[in-house]
């Protein structure tokens, strides 16, 4: 089983580049039927963690996917399960 992953270390500070690399990135699992996405938005304030858990429980988002997880082990890294 393949998995994504992104990486948003690069756009941490820019809003509009984060919406859309979570979009395409779920996009692009319904697309190619892939069940798990890594997201590493990276240590820091966890503030950018936050923001990537609040897009994936809007309403319209949640309906797409089974589950989030965040790894227990690094705290810079969150699964999304589609």
């Amino acid at each position: 089983m393949g998995y994504l992953k992104l990486d948003l270390h690069d756009i941490f500070n820019d809003s509009k580049s984060i919406e859309r690399a979570l979009n395409d990135i779920l996009q692009e699992a319904l697309d190619k039927k892939i069940a798990l996405i890594e997201i590493i938005p990276g240590k820091g304030s966890g503030q950018l963690k936050k923001r990537v858990i609040r897009f994936f429980e809007q309403p319209e988002i949640k309906k797409s996917i089974r589950r989030i997880e965040k790894d227990n082990k690094n705290f810079g890294r969150i699964f999304v399960h589609v």
